[in-house]
């Protein structure tokens, strides 16, 4: 007869061996380190072929781990692509295809913009939610800007959130990061302090981050950092030493010639290899994949601090933020750590909703959300960058305006790129193999090819109920 005693005993012992467990399964779990520049374009980084650029840490990442040659944003502004990157899903169909503070903005132009949710919603599935549910420990740090108080990262599978807010930019990068000189409304980045007059924000965020760290390594528990900088996304502060030396190395040869948005890549690149050194010296780098990314390309517009430098410039390609054309959705992508091959580069088109599952796969967890998602795992990539996606076709959705577009849609299938604009219904079509800046419109020497790709686009507009811009009765 078991007495109440022994029972006791063996239910804790039981208990003791359940933990032992999942400890041991969550040490065999690697960390993962994600890190999102913002406004960053492909040309930016001297490893992508920046002409001024000086960007030494992230050039090695790339000889390190797999450098993704045509990597894109799911969309060509930033929260849509974050929200792609949360639920594998594509903004489209989210309907959430322009950033928050214009969500529920119709416009007054020609065509009204369709109105979208300025919040991720909770029943979505995140990946942060399901690494969670595995065992994982999350943090957020940085730039956050996918929905207002019920939708920051505690709503979203984060145990903690470092400074992520509604907001999509800081009122400065200098201490104490606040003010409302240069957004109309009051703007601060919280959970930084204590600080000191002369801090930089990026140098801050990438504090918190190697703290953390340090924090998680000590508790064997495997952890997942979300490090989404704001760097280097307007204002366009750069810090004055390094303002300096671009401007004295800047010529009149240089396709890339702002000496104050050079000094912020400058920043970004020391930036990630503090964040990667410190993963060396914690003696974790075998047991964490590292990746790094941009949520949209370039912008394009001169800066309101600096108004005689247009802010990026992202030749050989066209356009920049806001726009589909490549130079407003190709982004950089480079990834290293636990499964992922050194030096090498893969061709591959990808997009920013492959992350979801991606991380997923790395994490070895098989769940996946109800519903559809868009993402392929790219983990096939990582171990042999020569192979290729059971996938055809890259979409992309921007039934919105900006200074590089107007509402538009946009497909990839193979080399080939087709846009279709709202406003005239204008087709466009390129060979990105032989044109990749996109300056011959084939469209109408190829209107066989151009019918069938306009097709297949509606055809998954369709599918997935992407929202659409309506004429304005009231436009002059």
């Amino acid at each position: 007869m078991i007495t109440r005693p022994d029972l006791l005993r063996t239910l804790v012992f039981l208990s003791s061996l359940l933990i032992i467990s999942q400890v041991s399964g969550n040490e065999q779990r690697p960390n993962i380190v994600l890190i999102l520049a913002d406004d960053l374009g492909w040309s930016d980084l001297a490893c992508y072929g920046s002409d001024l650029h000086e960007t030494p840490n992230l050039d090695q990442l790339a000889k390190q781990g797999v450098k993704f040659n045509q990597a894109y944003s799911a969309s060509p502004v930033c929260t849509p692509t974050r929200v792609s990157i949360l639920t594998g899903k594509h903004p489209a169909r989210l309907h959430m295809t322009i950033w928050r503070e214009a969500a529920l903005n119709r416009g007054k132009k020609k065509l009204l913009e369709p109105l979208c949710l300025d919040s991720l919603p909770t029943e979505e599935t995140t990946v942060a939610e399901l690494l969670q549910d595995a065992g994982y420990y999350n943090v957020h740090i940085g730039k956050w800007h996918v929905g207002s108080a019920e939708g920051y990262p505690q709503a979203h599978g984060f145990h903690r959130n470092i400074g992520g807010t509604l907001w999509g930019a800081p009122e400065t990068f200098w201490y104490p990061y606040s003010g409302d000189s240069y957004f109309r409304e009051w703007r601060y980045v919280p959970d930084l302090e204590p600080g000191n007059e002369g801090n930089y924000l990026t140098d801050t965020l990438t504090n918190k981050a190697i703290e953390v760290m340090q924090e998680r390594t000590a508790t064997k528990q495997p952890f997942f950092i979300n490090l989404w900088y704001h760097s280097v996304h307007t204002p366009i502060e750069g810090k004055p030493e390094l303002v300096e030396h671009y401007t004295n190395k800047i010529t009149e040869n240089h396709i890339q010639k702002n000496p104050h948005y050079a000094a912020m890549v400058h920043s970004l690149d020391e930036n990630v290899g503090r964040v990667l050194k410190k993963i060396d010296e914690l003696g974790i780098a075998d047991n964490t994949l590292v990746i790094f990314s941009s949520d949209n390309g370039g912008f394009i517009k001169n800066g309101k601090l600096n108004p005689e430098y247009q802010v990026a410039n992202n030749t050989p390609l066209r356009s920049g933020k806001g726009s589909t054309y490549e130079g407003g959705i190709r982004v950089p992508l480079i990834v290293r750590g636990l499964g992922v091959a050194t030096d090498q580069q893969s061709n591959t088109p990808v997009i920013s909703s492959d992350l979801f599952p991606t991380l997923l796969d790395a994490a070895g967890i098989s769940k996946r959300p109800d519903g559809p998602t868009d993402g392929l795992s790219l983990a096939s990539i990582f171990e042999n960058p020569d192979e290729t996606l059971d996938r055809d076709s890259l979409y992309f959705h921007y039934p919105h305006y900006y200074h590089t577009t107007t509402p538009v849609t946009a497909m990839r299938k193979g080399d080939w790129k087709l846009l279709e604009y709202y406003e005239d219904n204008r087709i466009e079509l390129y060979d990105l193999n032989k044109d990749l800046g996109e300056t011959t419109n084939l469209a109408a020497s190829q209107p066989d090819l151009a019918a069938h790709l306009k097709s297949e686009l509606h055809e998954w507009r369709a599918q997935i109920g992407a929202l659409h811009p309506e004429e304005n009765p009231d436009y002059q």
